[in-house]
């Protein structure tokens, strides 16, 4: 189907500089190469000679591009608005179902929301209580007396073990598991003998957590993952800890038992939290850090253990430059040896 750049423009609230009845066929990137009747986003100005260059027939941009020969999009947030038109254009919905799926296994005490959606080979145990318009993928299992909010989406094979609590608005992706046991052994008589996790936990309001996460439960209360938090895929949070409201935790994080993040926080890719660590509001740790104990608000760090981000830098190159600085010095000491001599 056919659109004009008026109609792109329109789904966005974006202004049109430019030729409006252009036709546009499709959205692609940049770094799709797109054609004549395609429309591009420009994400900031490292890519406007990129976006010069290539054969768009039209772009989304932002308020500051200048016009140069081509049809433009404005709007305040070129990223945003492009997403929608990708959408609009190429992104059919799945097929969608309402109610219970005839495979489903729904014990009868379950009270499942209005426009709920139960899928193929899903399990809902007893006294488990499904919010409205929730959407549960093929395979999904939900342990006995847990609680979902409304418009909760699961992905394929999500598992929410018993007692657990599911706010509004989450979403969780493929083959993630919400409160399996936490990693708790004693040793006794020279066994590792499991200590019994009998909390459980507690997913605030509009938390997204990405495929193939776990967040154990509490050995004894609640893991609690605050409001407006998201998880990227394989995320492991351990048992008793406290993540605050609006956290950003990348691929491959590992946080051990009982740690305390505040809000804001951000963590990047493969770090490592050791237990019992609390870490303050909107710090930042940047990829593979490894924290061993508190960290203050407000604090931009890097390595491990952390320190600021620009005096990481500064290590990480002194760093490259030992090998040659070994050899410096050892020049120097068959210089030393010889005057010596």
């Amino acid at each position: 189907m056919n659109f004009t750049v008026r109609d792109v423009a329109d789904w966005v609230q974006g202004e049109v500089v430019g030729d409006p009845a252009r036709l546009i066929r499709a959205a692609k990137p940049l770094s799709d190469s797109p054609g004549i009747e395609d429309i591009t986003v420009v994400l900031s100005e490292k890519y406007l000679s990129q976006f010069h260059a290539s054969n768009a027939g039209a772009a989304v941009v932002d308020q500051s591009v200048p016009l140069n020969g081509k049809t433009l999009v404005r709007v305040n947030d070129p990223l945003m608005a492009f997403v929608t038109i990708v959408q609009r254009m190429h992104v059919k919905p799945a097929p969608a179902w309402i109610g219970i799926h005839p495979t489903a296994v729904v014990h009868p005490s379950v009270k499942v929301g209005p426009d709920a959606s139960v899928g193929p080979h899903v399990t809902i145990g007893e006294g488990t209580v499904i919010g409205e318009r929730c959407k549960l993928q093929p395979g999904v299992t939900i342990g006995h007396h847990c609680k979902l909010g409304d418009d909760v989406q699961f992905g394929p094979n999500v598992v929410i073990y018993e007692g657990c609590v599911i706010g509004n608005r989450v979403i969780i992706h493929a083959n993630s598991v919400i409160g399996g046991d936490g990693f708790g052994f004693r040793m006794i008589k020279g066994r590792h003998t499991k200590v019994p996790q009998v909390g459980n936990v507690d997913v605030g309001d509009d938390v997204e957590i990405g495929a193939c996460s776990t967040i154990d439960r509490a050995t004894f209360g609640t893991t609690r993952i605050g409001m407006g938090t998201k998880l990227d895929n394989q995320v492991q949070i351990a048992h008793n800890c406290q993540i605050g409201k609006h956290n950003v935790i990348a691929a491959l994080v590992g946080i051990a038992g009982s740690v305390t993040t505040g809000d804001y926080v951000m963590m990047g890719g493969q770090v490592g939290v050791a237990d019992h660590s609390r870490i303050g509001d909107r710090t930042m740790l940047g990829a593979k850090s490894g924290v061993h104990g508190d960290v203050p608000a407000d604090q931009r760090l890097l390595g491990s253990p952390p320190i600021p981000i620009e005096e990481e830098l500064r290590v990480m190159l002194c760093r490259r430059r030992l090998p040659g600085m070994v050899k410096d010095i050892r020049e120097l000491k068959k210089k030393i040896k010889a005057l010596e001599s």
